[in-house]
């Protein structure tokens, strides 16, 4: 016998519902259908469930189909592992059929971009290397991408002159692989985000602090240009940044609405395989406030979501 003095409670008066009137949010109309050999693509996504993600996946597929029909802004803010995974390709193409007006980025997204270019072949082995100091000292990495900054003209900024500097030293068998080649051969505007130490040219002895600020101010300025044209339908995807890239993208909004200009119902979304703090609220929710619009999330590996988005838009956009 129990020696508690409380007793479970007694649900012998627990009133009851009928499982047939109390209805549910997943009914099996919205269940996944296998896929059979030989069907088309679309058939296949089309095969997806219409539950949770893969409809926030379908919804942000339409919200850009919608920006590009009425002529709005579709930006892209980038980290470094979209390149390495192999992305460039796919937003180029992307670009190419009116799904990315531009491109932004941070500073290690430009390093792996220039060494496919350059060399084919990108990200060291930081834990082999590191012991002897000997991480991030590739000489022309370092050497070119400060060439390339501390050469700018005025009037051009951090992205600019590292697209062209990658489209004037790019190996001909790698230069398709490379979004900055590619960016700057389709004259689409492409800004570079830095904080100073974040990457490895900043320990190269050409490196110059004044230059790596004036270049990357002058491509903070352009992106709150190009956010500008986000208002009523633009779209702004950041895909793969969890520190840099939302907290530039958050001032430049704010930017732009100090300034005067309209920035209301536009759409942002943040892909990553982590759900992070600074995204989470910079990307998908602040911006948004009293401002309609909405943000979304969606998490999973870049080399698997952005292909499989990008097949949406493409079998959408037909």
């Amino acid at each position: 016998m129990s020696i508690y003095t409380v007793r479970p409670m007694d649900f012998s008066g627990l009133k009851t519902v009928s499982l047939h009137g109390r209805g549910g949010k997943v009914t099996p109309e919205m269940f996944g259908k296998p896929h059979v050999a030989g069907t088309p693509l679309s058939s296949f996504l089309d095969s997806l469930p219409r539950i949770l993600a893969a409809d926030t996946l379908r919804e942000v597929a339409g919200k850009i189909l919608e920006a590009r029909a009425k002529n709005r802004s579709i930006l892209w803010g980038i980290g470094g592992h979209v390149i390495k995974v192999g992305l460039a390709p796919i937003l180029l193409d992307l670009a190419d059929k009116g799904f990315a007006h531009g491109f932004s980025m941070n500073g290690s997204a430009t390093i792996h971009d220039y060494e496919i270019a350059v060399a084919g072949h990108s990200s060291e082995d930081v834990e082999s290397v590191l012991p002897d100091g000997s991480f991030g000292s590739a000489e022309e990495t370092g050497r070119d991408l400060n060439d390339a900054i501390n050469g700018a003209a005025d009037d051009v900024g951090m992205g600019e002159a590292i697209c062209r500097k990658i489209t004037d030293l790019a190996d001909p068998r790698y230069a398709a692989a490379s979004l900055l080649h590619g960016a700057y051969a389709r004259k689409l505007p492409v800004t570079v985000h830095v904080a100073v130490g974040t990457d490895t040219p900043h320990t190269h002895p050409g490196a110059d602090g004044a230059a790596i600020g004036r270049t990357s101010h002058h491509d903070f300025r352009l992106l709150c240009e190009m956010i500008r044209g986000l208002d009523e339908g633009g779209v702004y995807l950041n895909v793969g940044s969890a520190v840099v890239m939302p907290e530039v993208f958050l001032k430049a909004v704010s930017v732009v609405r100090n300034l005067g200009y309209p920035l209301r119902n536009f759409t942002t979304v943040n892909f990553d395989f982590l759900q992070h703090y600074r995204p989470s609220v910079n990307v998908v929710k602040r911006p948004h406030a009293n401002a309609g619009g909405k943000g979304y999330a969606l998490t999973g590996h870049h080399e698997i979501m952005i292909p499989l988005l990008a097949a949406i838009l493409v079998e959408g956009g037909q």
